[in-house]
């Protein structure tokens, strides 16, 4: 949310340095994300002067030149060579000085002093659109005659300049999601800790009356849950015109554009109170009618954007005699706006139930400034304050005639929390003793009135618009807000508790994995856990009856609460695809959920279950692109070395990983990882028809970790220390002809089985097939790293390991020995 200082000021008459109130908004709990020095002109017209043309003569060396003689209202005259053909004595002029800056579209670039063919040149005469002063660059820019040379530009132009605070306002604090707003909480914090004597001034509204009696509307409330509180008046004769410069400033400052005087009023009102309001045309008012309602299911409604939206029931609408114009606290329809050619207006100023207008905006995607301050509870006391505000500036600057009093339908008054306090709560909360004159002042600078006083306690009636404040915690922390939480000592005696972290300590193995990742070129994602459900008809191995639906979505696309990592992962290859970042190695850790169906979990929550995984995504080339080296294009294999790196750092030894073929239909091919009957993790090649749904059109190669389930091995392995061995290794190769479905796990596996103490590693190096080997034959080269921690090997112990295993393998796997 965007606040502007000078309007702040408006309300408060301080001077404080913009700095120091960012330090004492984001204090009181205003968050300041960002600042910005602002000027109602481009660039601020910055060492820009009036000048004036006292002689202009043809360059001597180019034709379409002029040298000319400039008087600044100091010093010598300039010498400044123009192009413009419009130049001419005795004008008026804007110049940019030597080190000023000055635009060109959208680049801006630094005047200096210079020589154009051989003439000096000590600034430049400037057209509308190099000074940010319109769009203008037919030539230069010519001021009134009466203009005096020397006025900065600034001044004479009357630019305005501010100081922006950004404020990221959290949903809670919509009482001070407006200027006015603002301003009541800086006023409460200066009056008791700057002890300022200010006040808070609020804009009257007391000349609000009736001009003339043409008002012949009747206005009805059908759903008065939904609309506790319509406020309207008729506003007749307006012309619709551009706003003056001071509200285009404010709107623009605030970050809006501004449109027509009427709509600006509306959205300058918005901004200053914090209420939102429409100006209907009122002679598209059909009947005379203004009626709130909800209109029969899947009716047809253009709004303002020119589409045409399926109603829900449920849909709050302002309506006419005949037809819908509004829906109510969200949009407007494409018939009832302001326009250059309205001449009456009906404005409302209404106060709506958030949870209708919430899920409203929702179910229709939309999210404006009116619904964003209704669904977060707007005030339902100022309606009428705000509707008499807009209406005088409209009689004001539109020339709008007030016709007859407002109208204000408000059949059952929301009723004000009360809320008890007592003295010993607050001092417990906060965490220090405040004298209750200080609590009660705090109090009474919020605005909260004090009905009732006790020795021990207070009771209180808070503001309708305060729609955080619901116990008596929430007003402690109003009071603590305005008090000053760095007012707060910090307690010299400190109390902890010591606590054991559990085994294996789950951060440190994300770091350890992470940090082996990022060293292998690998870069983090983290994904929404909103996905569309829409996703997981994508493939049979996601149950879409365990998908965990929103109940309010933000939107269709967002409407599922993640199954997989997979789809996260492959929407991000594909945005990165887009912007021409084609080779990428990207990991994620998240969360998913599921629906609870009896399997175990590591949460359960009401019949929910969440778990972590750990998936890789490998797709384009292994490397960059070099004029000495050639580039492979990324493969199983190499996924496959990155899956079976984490397993091995994290403890899982390899031979005690039994692999099968993958049976993931969103794989084309892939390889599973069980450790005792369970798969812990997968690794392939994801299927053309995948890639295709996401308009993928190179290979993705996916690596899925049940992340849960690898911690719960972990906590079993015992880590062992060895000491470096004394002894040397000794390798022996061996080729094998075996079957051609023989995988070379079976090999290993049989390894390690026939020796398990001496054999260190076995290796694939070569594969071979060919017809001379025989039908479905292949060849395995394979190599066994042979090592003994007490002893050198004898050739006599080597060969007696390699000859059992020669027999195992042509016992178990019909394998025969190659020479």
């Amino acid at each position: 949310m965007r606040i502007s200082y000078n309007w702040v000021k408006e309300y408060l008459d301080i001077d404080l340095d913009p700095y120091r109130v960012a330090e004492i908004l984001t204090e009181i709990g205003l968050e300041i994300e960002g600042t910005e020095e602002w000027c109602s002109v481009r660039g601020g017209l910055e060492g820009i002067v009036i000048g004036e043309v006292l002689s202009s003569s043809r360059h001597p060396n180019a034709d379409k030149l002029t040298v000319n003689r400039v008087d600044i209202g100091a010093g010598e005259p300039l010498s400044i060579v123009c192009g413009a053909p419009n130049v001419a004595a005795g004008q008026k002029v804007p110049v940019a000085l030597e080190g000023s800056f000055v635009f060109k579209g959208e680049e801006k670039f630094e005047i200096k002093r210079s020589k154009i063919r051989g003439e000096v040149s000590e600034g430049m005469i400037c057209a509308e659109d190099e000074i940010g002063m319109g769009t203008s660059h037919e030539g230069i820019m010519v001021l009134d005659i009466d203009a005096k040379p020397g006025t900065e530009a600034a001044d004479y132009f009357k630019a305005e300049k501010d100081f922006i605070f950004e404020i990221g306002l959290t949903p809670n604090r919509i009482d001070s999601g407006s200027h006015y707003g603002v301003a009541r909480d800086l006023y409460a914090y200066l009056r008791l800790n700057e002890n300022l004597d200010i006040k808070l001034k609020q804009p009257s509204v007391e000349e609000f009356r009736p001009d003339n009696t043409k008002e012949t509307f009747e206005i009805k409330i059908e759903n008065i849950q939904d609309c506790p509180r319509y406020t309207g008046v008729n506003i007749f004769d307006v012309t619709v015109s551009d706003s003056p410069d001071w509200l285009k400033n404010r709107l623009l400052a605030a970050g809006l554009t501004p449109i027509n005087n009427v709509v600006d009023i509306t959205n300058y009102v918005q901004y200053e109170i914090g209420q939102p309001l429409h100006a209907f045309d009122a002679d598209m008012v059909e009947g005379s009618k203004v009626i709130i309602r909800n209109l029969p299911d899947k009716s047809h409604f253009l709004t303002l954007d020119e589409s045409d939206r399926k109603l829900s029931a449920k849909d709050l609408m302002i309506c006419n005699g005949k037809e819908g114009m509004c829906i109510a606290g969200v949009f407007g329809g494409i018939k009832s706006g302001v326009t250059s050619k309205t001449r009456n207006v009906f404005l409302e100023s209404a106060y709506f139930n958030p949870v209708s207008i919430r899920k409203t905006a929702r179910r229709h995607g939309l999210n404006t400034d009116a619904s964003y301050r209704f669904e977060r509870g707007a005030d339902p006391e100022i309606t009428d304050w705000a509707l008499k505000r807009a209406a005088l500036l409209i009689r004001e600057l539109a020339n709008g005639k007030i016709s007859a009093d407002l109208r204000d339908i408000y059949p059952e008054k929301i009723k004000k929390g009360i809320i008890d306090v007592r003295f010993s709560n607050i001092d417990r909360l906060i965490g220090k003793k405040i004298d209750k004159e200080v609590i009660e002042r705090i109090i009474e600078l919020l605005e909260i009135k004090i009905i009732s006083e006790k020795p021990d306690m207070l009771s209180l009636e808070i503001p309708a618009r305060k729609v955080d404040v619901h116990n008596e915690a929430d007003v402690i922390e109003e009071i603590l807000r305005i008090y000053g939480y760095n007012n707060v000592e910090i307690n010299s005696h400190v109390n902890s508790t010591l606590t054991y972290i559990p085994k294996p300590d789950k951060e440190k193995v994300v770091n350890l994995v992470s940090d082996l990742l990022a060293a292998n070129g690998f870069a983090e994602i983290m994904c929404n856990s909103l996905t569309p459900a829409a996703w997981y008809t994508y493939s049979s191995a996601f149950d879409q009856n365990k998908l965990v639906m929103l109940a309010n979505p933000l939107s269709s696309d967002l409407n599922a609460m993640r199954q997989t990592l997979l789809f996260g992962g492959l929407n991000s290859i594909t945005w990165n695809i887009n912007r021409q970042n084609h080779d990428l190695k990207l990991y994620e850790f998240g969360n998913c959920y599921f629906l609870n169906t009896g399997q175990a979990a590591q949460v359960q929550v009401k019949g929910y279950h969440e778990k972590t995984d750990l998936d890789l995504f490998i797709t384009g080339h292994k490397g960059k692109q070099v004029w000495n080296s050639p580039v492979a294009p990324s493969d199983f294999f190499y996924l496959k070395s990155f899956v079976e790196m984490v397993l091995t750092r994290v403890g899982i030894k390899p031979e005690k990983l039994v692999t099968n073929e993958g049976t993931s239909d969103y794989f084309s091919e892939s390889l599973s990882y069980s450790v005792n009957d369970k798969i812990i993790a997968e690794a392939g090649r994801i299927s053309r028809k995948l890639l295709n749904k996401f308009e993928i059109d190179q290979d993705v190669f996916y690596g899925h970790i049940e992340w849960d389930d690898l911690l719960q091995i972990l906590k079993k392995n015992k880590i062992q220390y060895t000491e470096l061995p004394k002894f040397p290794a000794a390798r022996r190769d061996l080729a094998l002809l075996v079957n051609k479905n023989t995988k070379f796990s079976a090999i290993r596996d049989l390894a390690f089985k026939t020796e398990r103490n001496l054999i260190k590693d076995v290796g694939l190096f070569d594969v071979y097939e060919s017809e001379s080997l025989g039908k479905n034959k292949k060849s395995y080269a394979v190599s066994f790293i042979l090592q003994d921690e007490f002893k050198t090997m004898t050739d006599k112990n080597i060969d007696r390991i390699m000859n059992n295993l020669i027999r195992v393998f042509e016992k178990e796997l019909g394998a025969q020995i190659r020479k």
